[in-house]
C-alpha cells in the first residue's frame, strides 16, 4: 500500500474538519456535518436552506426509492401549483385553523391589491380535493391514487435545523380516493409500510410504526399511523405518516359518485406524506465524529479511489491502474470517483472523503503495483483489507452490501438500548429525562397524555401496533402510569424534534 504523509496541516471541509463531537454538543455536530459535508448551506431568506449536489443527490435516491414502490402500488404522479386561494381554504375551516400559524400568505401581483389572499401550500388536501370533485363521477373513476412530489411552505416558528425543521422543504403528498372504507384504511397501512421499507432497507434507519393519539393526529384525520425513529441525543423524529381521512374532506368538497346502483356516495380518502426529514434522522443516527456515514444506498458516490504518488514516473503508472480500477466498478455498477486533486497529501483526501461518509475507499500506491494488490478500506469501523488488483472493482459490491446490512443492525441495537419499559409515573419521568422511547401503560385519558407533555416534556409518539416493541402495543398491562386507573394501551413517550 502507498503511505500517506499526513494532513498537510490543514482538515477537509473548507479547511477545517468537524469540531464538536457528536456526544459532547450534539446540535452543534449536527450542523457542522450538514454544512461541511457540503449537504446543505443556509440561504439568505431566514429558515430557508439550501441543498449542494450531494444533498440533492441524497434526496433524489430517497425519492426513487419511494416513486419506484408508489409506481408498484399503482399509484401516479401529478402535479399542483403552490398558490390556494384563501375561499378555497375556508371550505375545511377546521383543518386549516392547524396550519394557519405558519401560512405565507401572497397579497399582491406587483403594485396591485389581490382580492382573495393567496396563501403558499402549507399542504394540498384543499386543492386537490377541489379537483377530485370535477374528476370524479362515477365508481368506474376509483380509486384515484395521485402523489404529488412538491415543496411545503410553513413558517416554522421554532428554532430551525437543516432537513429538520425549515420553513420551505421538499416532500412527497400522495392523496387517494376510495369506494369504501376498508379499501382506503388498506391504503393507510399499505402506504407506511413502503415508508418503513424506504427508511429501513434505504436509509438503514429502524423505526417503530404505530397510531397517533387524537391529540397528536393530523388534523381533520379519522387516525394517523406514523413511524418514528429514536435519535442518539435521545429525541424522537417522525419519519412519515398516513392519515384515514374518511369523509371528512368527501363531504365538505363535494368528492362522491354514483355506485353501480346509480346512488349518489360521499368517497373515502387517505393522504400520506414524507419529507427530507428521513435525511436528517440519517445523518444523526450513523454519523460519527469524523463526519457523514452513508448507507451504500443512497451514497452519491459508493467508492472513492484514491491514487498515492511522490514522482511524475510514479504517477503514470498509478494513473493507469486507478483508471482501469474506476473502469472495473463502473461495470459493477458503483458509483465511483477518482480523486485526481493535485496538491494536496493522502492523508487530507482520506479525512475528507471519510467526513463526506464515501462507504469505500481504495487506495493505490506505488507499493500497491509492485505487490499486484490495492488496499480497500470501510468508512465503517476503520476496516482495512489488502486484495488482488484485478479483484478490487469486483469485490466492492459484496462490500457495499455488508455495510448497508451492518448500519441497520447497529441502529437497531441502538434502537433496542434506548427503549425501555416504565411501570410508574416516577419511572416514566426519570426515563423520559434521560432520553429514549419509554413504553407505559396508559388509561387512553387526554389529561393523563397532557400532564405527561406538561411535566416532561414528552408526547405520546406512537401507540406501537402489537409486535412493533416489547411491552408496547394494543393492550395495556396493569394500572395506567400516570393516574392508576386501567390501561388500554401501552404507548411509547418521548421528547422530540
Amino acid at each position: 500500500m502507498g503511505r500517506g504523509r499526513g494532513g498537510g496541516g490543514r482538515k477537509a471541509g473548507g479547511g477545517v474538519g468537524i469540531t464538536a463531537s457528536k456526544s459532547g454538543d450534539f446540535s452543534e455536530w449536527y450542523t457542522q456535518v450538514v454544512t461541511k459535508a457540503e449537504l446543505a448551506d443556509y440561504a439568505p431568506v431566514k429558515g430557508l436552506i439550501v441543498l449542494r449536489p450531494d444533498g440533492y443527490s441524497i434526496w433524489e435516491s430517497v425519492r426513487a426509492a419511494l416513486d419506484s414502490r408508489f409506481a408498484a402500488a399503482g399509484v401516479r404522479n401529478g402535479f399542483l401549483p403552490v398558490l390556494i386561494p384563501e375561499s378555497l381554504l375556508a371550505r375545511e375551516k377546521e383543518h386549516f385553523e392547524g396550519f394557519d400559524p405558519e401560512v405565507y400568505w401572497v397579497t399582491h401581483s406587483g403594485g396591485s391589491e389581490l382580492g382573495d389572499r393567496l396563501a403558499l401550500r402549507p399542504t394540498s388536501e384543499t386543492l386537490a380535493y377541489s379537483l377530485y370533485s370535477k374528476w370524479i363521477k362515477s365508481w368506474r373513476d376509483l380509486p384515484l391514487r395521485m402523489n404529488f412530489w412538491n415543496t411545503a411552505l410553513r413558517a416554522e416558528i421554532k428554532a430551525t435545523k437543516p432537513f429538520l425543521r425549515t420553513s420551505e422543504f421538499l416532500w412527497q403528498e400522495g392523496h387517494t380516493v376510495h369506494a369504501t372504507a376498508a379499501e382506503a384504511e388498506a391504503e393507510v397501512s399499505r402506504m407506511l409500510g413502503i415508508y418503513r421499507e424506504v427508511a429501513e432497507e434505504v436509509l438503514a434507519v429502524p423505526v417503530l410504526a404505530g397510531r397517533k393519539t387524537d391529540s397528536e393526529k393530523f388534523v381533520g384525520a379519522v387516525y394517523t399511523d406514523a413511524i418514528e425513529s429514536m435519535m442518539p441525543d435521545g429525541r424522537a423524529l417522525q419519519m412519515g405518516t398516513s392519515h384515514f381521512l374518511g369523509q371528512n374532506f368527501s363531504r365538505p368538497f363535494g368528492v362522491g359518485f354514483l355506485d353501480a346502483e346509480n346512488r349518489e356516495q360521499h368517497a373515502w380518502q387517505t393522504s400520506w406524506g414524507a419529507s427530507w426529514r428521513l435525511i436528517g434522522a440519517m445523518i444523526m443516527v450513523h454519523g460519527d465524529d469524523k463526519g457523514l456515514v452513508l448507507p451504500p444506498r443512497v451514497a452519491p458516490v459508493q467508492a472513492v479511489v484514491v491514487p498515492i504518488y511522490y514522482s511524475a514516473e510514479e504517477k503514470g503508472a498509478v494513473m493507469a491502474e486507478a483508471g482501469r480500477i474506476m473502469d472495473g466498478l463502473a461495470g459493477a455498477g458503483v458509483r465511483a470517483h477518482l480523486d485526481g486533486r493535485e496538491g494536496l497529501t493522502p492523508g487530507f483526501k482520506f479525512h475528507d472523503w471519510e467526513m463526506r461518509g464515501v462507504p469505500v475507499r481504495i487506495e493505490v500506491g506505488p507499493r500497491d503495483l509492485a505487490e499486484g494488490r490495492v488496499t480497500i478500506a470501510r468508512r465503517t469501523g476503520g476496516e482495512k483489507a489488502r486484495v488482488g488488483a484485478g479483484g478490487a472493482a469486483a469485490s466492492v459490491p459484496g462490500i457495499l452490501g455488508e455495510i448497508q446490512s451492518e448500519m441497520l443492525e447497529a441502529a437497531r441495537a441502538m434502537l433496542r438500548g434506548m427503549t425501555r419499559r416504565a411501570g410508574s409515573y416516577g419511572e416514566l419521568g426519570e426515563m423520559v429525562a434521560e432520553g429514549g422511547f419509554v413504553l407505559a401503560p396508559w388509561c387512553g385519558g387526554a389529561g393523563c397524555e397532557q400532564r405527561v407533555k406538561d411535566e416532561t416534556g414528552a408526547d405520546v409518539r406512537v401507540v406501537p401496533f402489537d409486535g412493533e416493541a416489547e411491552g408496547g402495543g394494543g393492550g395495556g398491562e396493569g394500572p395506567c402510569a400516570v393516574c392508576g386507573g386501567p390501561a388500554i394501551s401501552t404507548p411509547a413517550f418521548a421528547r422530540g424534534y
